[in-house]
């Protein structure tokens, strides 16, 4: 009797680990990572250029030009296809040569795509980017703001 009860409650924790195993498998995992040095900012993140090939992301960020770059790198052959770009000086309305200062992350808005958030403290400007297919069908992403907003007083 002893037996069959250690028996029973062996079966109904694998049945229980199981269930939760199940769960789990749905819940998605994202990889992202930001780095800089001197002038330059760059994060990675999933982009979302193709309903059948998910893609990794690179946004590059130039202080001193105040250029936001942005690429996607080909999952079959590895290679970064083509660079689309965007002015954050006129985007954030900063005056030539004004002392920026930005930062900025990804996060995940959705299935297989990433958002970039940047910040630019000296204005109290914050902007949400994402990468998205080119509308004319050629290889490569385009950058879409989607938000940009106040989250302070500038100084």
């Amino acid at each position: 009797m002893k037996e069959l009860s250690r028996i029973v409650w062996v079966l109904f924790g694998i049945m229980i680990g199981f269930a939760f195993a199940i769960g789990m498998k749905n819940i998605p995992t994202a990889v992202a990572g930001n780095d800089r040095h001197e002038d330059f900012v760059m994060a990675t993140g999933p982009v979302l250029v193709s309903t059948n090939a998910p893609t990794d992301g690179v946004w590059l960020l130039d202080y001193k030009s105040g250029k936001l770059q942005g690429s996607v790198i080909d999952r079959f052959s590895g290679k970064i296809v083509g660079w689309a770009e965007l002015d954050l000086a006129e985007e954030f309305s900063l005056p030539p040569r004004q002392n920026v200062h930005f930062v900025m992350t990804t996060g995940i808005v959705g299935k297989e795509q990433s958002a970039l958030y940047v910040a630019e403290t000296t204005t109290g400007k914050m902007g949400v980017y994402t990468m998205g297919p080119r509308p004319d069908g050629m290889a490569g992403a385009i950058i879409k703001r989607q938000d940009l907003s106040l989250f302070r007083k500038p100084r």
